[in-house]
């Protein structure tokens, strides 16, 4: 996390993103300009750049000029440094493509717009939230992407957030249909476009909605740290940044206040990766209300200390609370809540050749099946701690996660619809003399209303 500067509301229109896959095919639909460069994690890319620093340094040896040698020497500091950089790149398999880099790297410190007011649910809503109008007809191809302020009411913090709408968010049969949530946090170092730029969880969606693998879902995905080389693991830092509650409070109220989404609970879930883990299973547990669903990937469950800065420094979250400590401590507050506490519903994935990592889930495991027997602990064979374990995990997680999601909004949504069939009929706005109905009232569309597109209605709540 923290290589995201935090960004404060501001007049100017919110960047969006149409949805698309970072890959030469895909790039070339989307009109991008089709790379020809070997892509920076193959051999060709690593052999070219010997190549160039080889020959560098011969010509170094071989020129008789001060001003050649000092030449020489700086062009091949470069391949150097680039040789060193991609190679920690392919390691932890970050950027698999130039077009996720250049991504990635251009949406950084990009101000956001505030968000919309009113029911930021529909296309005309967003689009003069935007400031331009929305192709609904390609969002309801391909999903859309938008990236917003979010102003922490309770934490007075103020954080870039980017949310994708998936296709069905634009359907006519999905106009009154309130979606669920994903909530997912990146890891430290990192940004929350990561998820989309280089874990590719957007297409991958987008794709296992398609084939029927999975469910639509509304996924959120925070600027989690508000800072570059800064770590809050998601805690409330005593006498500091109230991050916490800006993730797990205010985060989701204003999500769930401007877009057609559930409201925090039983159909939010959350996940995140290593540091994102730790988070999606602490605030899964303190918030326990406000999320019905988990997914750990790679995370660890004992806080360390938090990385701030001006000027940079390691401080204990909890001061010298041993109690806040012990309270944000996964596998403590696991084994110190009463029998019957209801929890959210865990799915853990790892890379089996990270031993550390793979000790740590299955200590969590065990704790989890005592209160929860139907806890998935998936297993990315020969993976470590890398984006490639990460991108593994995403699709069994989603593959999960949404159907039971859905099953929650629906069952809502069917409620909602239940209880508006039951006042309108009654209601002074419909009775004889009246213009309209109540400020802010909104009829469903029609019988079904509110209900999942080709669901059955759920016979109770």
């Amino acid at each position: 996390m923290g290589s995201n500067p935090t960004s404060t509301a501001s007049g100017r229109p919110a960047r969006a993103l149409f949805v698309v896959r970072w890959s030469r095919v895909s790039a070339k639909r989307a009109g991008l300009a089709e790379s020809r460069l070997p892509e920076p994690q193959s051999t060709l890319f690593f052999l070219l750049m010997m190549a160039f620093f080889g020959a560098m340094v011969w010509w170094l040896a071989v020129t008789k000029q001060m001003v050649f040698r000092v030449l020489a020497a700086c062009l091949a500091f470069l391949p150097a440094m680039l040789f060193g950089v991609a190679a920690v790149n392919k390691y932890y398999d970050y950027y698999q493509n130039w077009n996720a880099a250049i991504a990635d790297i251009a949406a950084q410190g990009v101000q956001a717009a505030a968000h919309p007011g009113g029911d930021g649910g529909s296309a005309p809503d967003l689009s003069r939230f935007l400031g331009r109008p929305i192709d609904t007809r390609l969002a309801a191809q391909q999903g859309f992407t938008l990236q917003m302020g979010v102003q922490g009411r309770r934490s007075n913090i103020s954080r870039t957030v980017y949310v994708y709408l998936p296709p069905q968010y634009f359907s006519p049969a999905y106009r009154s249909y309130r979606f669920p949530v994903i909530e997912l946090i990146h890891g430290f170092p990192g940004a929350p476009q990561d998820w989309i730029t280089v874990l590719d969880v957007t297409t991958t969606l987008q794709k296992l909605i398609d084939a029927g693998q999975a469910k639509p879902a509304v996924l959120v995905m925070p600027d989690a740290n508000g800072g570059r080389g800064i770590s809050l693991q998601c805690l409330n830092q005593v006498n500091g940044p109230q991050d916490a509650t800006f993730l797990a409070k205010d985060l989701p109220a204003d999500i769930s206040r401007v877009l057609r989404v559930q409201p925090p609970g039983r159909a939010w879930g959350i996940a995140g990766y290593s540091e994102g883990g730790y988070c999606a299973a602490n605030l899964s547990l303190q918030y326990a209300p406000a999320y019905g669903y988990a997914g750990v990937l790679s995370g660890y469950f004992k806080p360390s200390d938090n990385q701030l800065s001006h000027p940079s420094r390691q401080v204990s979250p909890f001061g010298h609370s041993r109690r806040l400590a012990r309270l944000n401590t996964p596998a403590d507050l696991l084994q110190s809540l009463p029998a019957g506490t209801p929890i959210p519903h865990f799915w853990l994935g790892v890379g089996s050749a990270d031993r550390s990592d793979l000790a740590k889930a299955e200590i969590f495991d065990q704790l989890v099946q005592l209160r929860q027997p139907a806890v998935t602990l998936k297993l990315v064979r020969g993976g470590g701690h890398t984006m490639f374990t990460w991108r593994k995990l995403l699709t069994p997680m989603l593959h999960l996660m949404t159907p039971k999601l859905e099953d929650k909004a629906a069952r809502a949504n069917s409620r909602a619809a239940r209880k508006a069939a039951a006042i309108w009929p009654v209601s002074p706005a419909r009775a004889p003399g009246h213009a309209g109905r109540g400020a802010g009232a909104a009829r469903p569309a029609g019988p079904g209303a509110g209900h999942l597109p080709g669901r059955a209605r759920p016979a109770s709540g």
